[in-house]
């Protein structure tokens, strides 16, 4: 920094104000000390940095997978948000795996990071106390509730009934139900069944419990394969709510093999908005569970509890939208 100062004419405090952004440095000198940290070459220190400062600038993010778009999609998001508050983001995942997600608890980035945006699918309510409450955190999903970190999570009950009641609006009586986790006592696929089941019985309709079909791992090749079980069990319903997008995508290409037509023959529906939902064929219906939003409101709790926030812990729910497209009406 010396180097630098000595180059661009200045003084060593003036370089370090440009490196951080400090709002009142003259424009001129500014970008007089940038055309000489990039004539020299100078790179930021980051473990001088730390050892000064005791901030890395870096936090983790751990996801269950990022071969899942929803996942990919929210990494994305996470990392935007982060860049705002100058925040770099280390990703990690775990496959679900529940030794794997105990690990990095209790040692996210190997105690590099600053914070923690923590996703789990491998633990569940009865791991609650494994939480850390000395570190920043931010829980991610619906695996764990009531915790002693902050926590922000989708409209699972709202979203899937507003998707179940607009296939009902449409006449639609026998809703298959693809993604189900029959042993699952809490977690998302849980929560949705649930809220599937409650959504009929609003509308005094008969849940069609036969038509719901496990998913294995909830991606495209898991849809196709539950579709055609039922497929080969029964032909007797007019629509299918897939938990998530993936699934949904795996199902419409396994009815077009059928020789259906979508939505004339069998509607479509999923869950997650991810990118590809508005490319398909056809487009599809599906929940937006605003992963954008979660990405900055779990980077903003975190910001703050990073700075010393000791305020009560937050539960919060992200708004949903639903998105009806081409595979739900014509």
């Amino acid at each position: 920094m010396r180097d630098v100062a000595r180059h661009a004419g200045v003084s060593p405090k003036t370089v370090s104000n440009v490196m951080n952004d400090y709002p009142y440095i003259r424009e001129e000198t500014r970008i007089k000390v940038l055309a000489a940290i990039d004539d020299l070459g100078y790179r930021v220190n980051i473990s001088a940095r730390t050892l000064k400062s005791g901030r890395t600038g870096v936090i983790a993010l751990v996801l269950p997978e990022l071969s899942n778009p929803y996942f990919a999609e929210l990494a994305d998001a996470a990392i935007a948000a982060a860049g705002e508050h100058g925040l770099t983001v280390m990703i990690e995942t775990t496959n679900a795996d529940r030794q794997r997600e105990l690990t990095a608890l209790s040692r996210p980035g190997g105690h590099l990071v600053d914070g923690l945006l923590y996703s789990p699918l491998g633990l569940g309510q009865e791991d609650v106390d494994a939480l850390p409450t000395r570190s920043p955190m931010v829980l991610l999903g619906e695996r764990i509730f009531h915790g002693p970190v902050d926590h922000v999570m989708i409209d699972n009950v709202e979203g899937t009934k507003a998707v179940v009641r607009h296939l009902l609006d449409q006449g639609r009586r026998r809703i298959a139900l693809l993604g189900s986790k029959p042993t699952e006592q809490i977690g998302t696929a849980a929560i949705r069944h649930r809220a599937y089941i409650e959504a009929h019985e609003e509308y005094g309709v008969p849940v069609p419990e036969e038509l719901a079909v496990s998913g294995g791992q909830w991606h495209r090749s898991s849809g196709a394969e539950a579709m055609n079980d039922l497929f080969s069990r029964t032909q007797d319903f007019d629509a299918v709510f897939a938990l998530n997008d993936t699934l949904a995508l795996g199902a419409i290409r396994a009815i077009a093999a059928q020789g259906l037509r979508i939505p004339h023959d069998i509607a479509v529906a999923g869950f997650d908005n991810i990118d590809e939902a508005e490319y398909s064929t056809p487009t599809l219906t599906t929940v937006d569970p605003n992963r954008v939003h979660i990405a900055r409101t779990a980077v903003d709790l975190l910001v703050r509890r990073m700075g010393g926030d000791t305020s009560e812990h937050e539960e919060l729910v992200a708004p949903y939208e639903l998105h009806v497209r081409e595979s739900t009406v014509s």
